[in-house]
């Protein structure tokens, strides 16, 4: 019975053979470059290759999961040369032929992380241990994207995150084989706070719910920052739970605190829920220090606001994508999308599409499954026809550096899927920052460790 059929990992499995080989002191050959190159975490031999989808498909984030998933299975299709081919057809410049990866037709494993941290790090190491991942992608929280990237930069799996926008995640948490396209929340908040400012006036008291994990934290620190600079004040700022389905006790103080702008902090089914009991307390028909009161909800999906409804009219916020946009890329997937799914395509399902075509292109590029020729062919990586205009893959910190959107709740919607309307396009350089300002270290790309 060998070490693999008693249950122990493929590391422990290399650890055992390599503690054996040290104590020799043979030199294992298995650390120079070339034999890394054939010998890393699930190096694909056969004729198929594995992306490991983690995925919210139950929790406070689950609607943006489900998206998530559909954009995942389109993806795979159009790369293994099924249907119209997708953003395949409009990617600039581009390596991808639409015959899988590297000649290898492309398979998917899929895992419910729950929108729990340590669910989502469990299930990537299954994926990863079990079902022979060799990239792993999904999750629509920060704390996932984070426990997952630490778990892949361990394992020497890359990780190409879904829907994350804390600024940790290429910021003081960030790792040389985690790579993020969604935009973040300092993002949100330089773009943001202008359109406010200049719509509800600078003389403003804000009161922030923030839900209470690393997205909020920095998303609540980014809102702050943006808005005192240009002269509103903060009243107060109270973290909530994830997952909280009354809100009660959290608005019943905003009415009597002097505030009049409330900043919801939530997302997913949070919002929704927050937004809706904020309108059924009267704040939106309110007058406070004699102005009008606002609600502002920093970052929107339009699943969000459809499940909303009425209650996210003249709301401002932002998006990483919309699929109003009338971009070749945006054409391309809302078309491919509506005709798989029978609906528009959500932001989170845009960067999950996105994100594994920049993968598989990467690949494709490098000319192997290596990671770290993988991950030297993202980084510094600059792209077109994706929907966002032209975009940086960041070689300093792994971060997509394009166009941000500010949105508002549409006052006039034409259909269901008519709730957001874009205000403005922000270019990418007006959102741009020092990769440096958040502190952390991607870390080294080699060698690479055997999962």
């Amino acid at each position: 019975m060998t070490l693999l059929k008693r249950g122990l990992s493929r590391r422990r499995v290399l650890q055992t053979g390599m503690a054996g080989i040290i104590g020799t002191g043979v030199s294992p050959l298995i650390f120079s470059k070339g034999a890394w190159a054939q010998e890393f975490c699930n190096n694909p031999t056969g004729d198929t290759v594995t992306f490991g989808l983690n995925l919210p498909l139950t929790g406070a984030y689950a609607e943006e999961g489900a998206d998530e998933q559909k954009a995942y299975e389109l993806a795979v299709q159009h790369l293994n040369g099924e249907g119209d081919g997708g953003l395949i057809n409009v990617l600039t410049p581009t390596a991808l032929k639409g015959n899988g990866v590297l000649g290898k037709k492309v398979a998917f494993v899929t895992s419910d992380s729950q929108t729990k941290a340590d669910v989502a790090r469990a299930g990537a190491t299954r994926m990863i241990e079990r079902d022979g991942a060799i990239m792993v992608t999904g999750g629509s929280s920060s704390a996932e994207a984070i426990a997952v990237q630490g778990l892949c930069q361990e394992m020497g799996v890359i990780f190409m995150a879904g829907l994350t926008h804390s600024n940790d995640t290429t910021g003081k948490d960030k790792r040389r084989y985690g790579f993020r396209h969604f935009f973040n929340a300092y993002q949100s908040g330089i773009g943001l706070a202008p359109a406010i400012v200049d719509a509800y006036g600078a003389d403003r008291r804000a009161y922030h719910l923030t839900a209470d994990y690393t997205w909020g934290w920095t998303q609540e620190e980014s809102m702050k920052a943006a808005t005192e600079g240009l002269g509103w004040q903060t009243v107060e700022a109270v973290r909530t739970p994830l997952g909280a389905a009354d809100f009660s006790q959290y608005l019943t103080p905003v009415l009597n605190s002097g505030a009049d702008v409330l900043i919801l902090n939530h997302y997913g089914n949070d919002m929704v829920n927050s937004l809706t009991q904020a309108v059924q307390f009267g704040m939106r028909d309110r007058q406070a220090n004699g102005k009008d009161f606002q609600i502002v909800v920093p970052l929107f999906s339009e699943l969000m606001a459809k499940g909303a409804g009425a209650n996210i009219k003249g709301i401002f916020g932002t998006s990483n994508w919309h699929w109003n946009l009338q971009d070749p890329g945006t054409v391309a997937f809302t078309k491919s999308f509506g005709a798989a799914y029978g609906a528009p395509p959500s932001q989170a399902a845009h960067t999950a599409y996105v994100q594994a075509l920049l993968y598989a292109d990467a690949v494709e590029r490098a000319g192997t499954f290596y990671p770290p020729e993988v991950i030297k062919a993202l980084e510094g990586f600059e792209f077109d026809g994706m929907g966002n205009g032209p975009t940086l893959y960041r070689a300093e910190d792994h971060q997509c550096i394009k166009n941000v959107l500010v949105v508002q709740g549409n006052d006039a919607p034409t259909s269901e899927y008519d709730v957001l309307n874009i205000v403005k396009e922000i270019p990418r350089d007006a959102v741009a920052y020092d990769p440096t300002i958040f502190g952390g270290d991607l870390g080294p790309a080699e060698p690479v460790p055997m999962c």
